[in-house]
């Protein structure tokens, strides 16, 4: 009688780079290392913290935390504001490194990607050993050390390369990663946020293991569609693909303002601003947008949205300043002060030429760790 043939797993790696902003700065300046340091804005006004170095965690700094509150916890702090422009040229040597070995990157940030090594270019065959490679020449090429997960999925991967931080290399084998995920914490699952992972506590749903204890139907019953994706991946199904294009569905900027504001002529000002950041990203990646969309952020924290849509793609910039204008006037904003303001372009239906998706959404993201 002939054996069942041998199962075959995806090797799936999860590349995160340690502190990245605060380690970059530590390499180029002297300076920095060994020290405290915060990547992010001024404590003096309404800063956040981008990154914190490793030595600046030990104090309980992390990142989005207000950089008052860092100032606060550790007083001798270093602030450094952030050169993007070395961290996405950075980010570019780090996707040549990856794509030594495979074609199939998912990049998630400046600083993190997926890499399906199933069928590497250099047939090394292990994606441990191809691992322990990409670390060893991030550090030889760059000076800078990342960690990495290695399994046979994007959810145990991207999980198992926070285990061992910083520097580190973790591999949950096929064998594993069911009960590695019963064991999980429910605040470690994906699209667990603090709202999420309270409600399951009070449910008694504290692990994996416990989830695993209802049933699909419960589980869409009480957490919505993503009930399922939680059903499934406790059983340790995740079939998510590493794509190496990402589609790019919304391009924009906001900014958070030093002092709030009321006055409506200060307001247009910082839109016309903020739309023109837009613009420019938008012709940065030759995309046009048909639904306009302006976020507010009122001094007590609430927000609201306010978008239009068009049939045909908005691109010029006075457009795009006009349309924000004019959602701003219909957002009434009598007597409340404004905290933030958003412009954000989407429904792209148009290109002016092909372009690669690999920035998600045209916007850097923020924080980093």
């Amino acid at each position: 009688m002939d054996s069942e043939p041998k199962k075959e797993y995806r090797k799936i790696i999860h590349v995160d780079m340690d502190a990245f902003y605060a380690s970059i700065e530590q390499r180029d300046n002297p300076l920095y290392r060994g020290k405290p340091i915060v990547v992010g804005g001024s404590p003096e006004g309404r800063g956040v913290v981008a990154t914190a170095s490793y030595e600046a965690r030990k104090f309980g700094l992390h990142s989005a935390m207000s950089s008052k509150r860092a100032l606060q916890l550790c007083p001798e702090v270093i602030f450094i504001r952030p050169r993007f422009n070395v961290y996405k040229e950075v980010s570019v040597k780090l996707r040549e490194i990856f794509s030594r070995y495979t074609d199939l990157i998912e990049p998630l940030s400046l600083d993190e990607a997926y890499l399906d090594v199933t069928h590497d270019k250099q047939n090394i065959g292990s994606a441990i050993e191809i691992a322990k490679q990409i670390r060893q020449t991030i550090k030889d090429e760059l000076n800078l050390t990342a960690s990495a997960g290695v399994s046979v999925n994007k959810f145990v991967a991207k999980i198992a390369s926070d285990m061992q931080k910083p520097d580190g290399l973790t591999f949950i084998a096929p064998s594993k990663v069911e009960s590695f995920i019963e064991n999980l914490p429910v605040e470690k699952f994906f699209g667990v946020g603090k709202v999420t992972a309270e409600k399951m506590k009070k449910m008694n749903l504290f692990t994996g293991a416990d989830l695993k204890k209802l049933t699909e139907h419960e589980m869409v019953q009480r957490f919505g569609k993503v009930g399922r994706f939680y059903y499934n991946i406790v059983r340790g199904i995740d079939e998510r693909s590493v794509q190496p294009e990402r589609e790019t569905k919304s391009i924009g900027a906001e900014d958070t303002f030093l002092h709030d504001l009321s006055d409506i002529e200060e307001l247009n000002a910082e839109l016309d601003r903020i739309a023109q950041t837009t613009y420019n990203r938008l012709q940065k990646y030759n995309l046009k947008g048909r639904t306009l969309t302006l976020k507010i952020k009122f001094s007590d924290f609430k927000q609201i949205t306010r978008s239009q849509s068009f049939s045909n793609p908005i691109w010029e910039l006075e457009k795009i300043q006009e349309i924000s204008r004019t959602l701003l006037i219909s957002a009434g904003l009598e007597g409340k002060k404004v905290r933030l303001l958003g412009v954000t372009l989407s429904n792209f239906k148009e290109r002016v030429i092909e372009i690669k998706k690999h920035d998600k959404t045209g916007q850097l993201r923020l924080f980093d760790d």
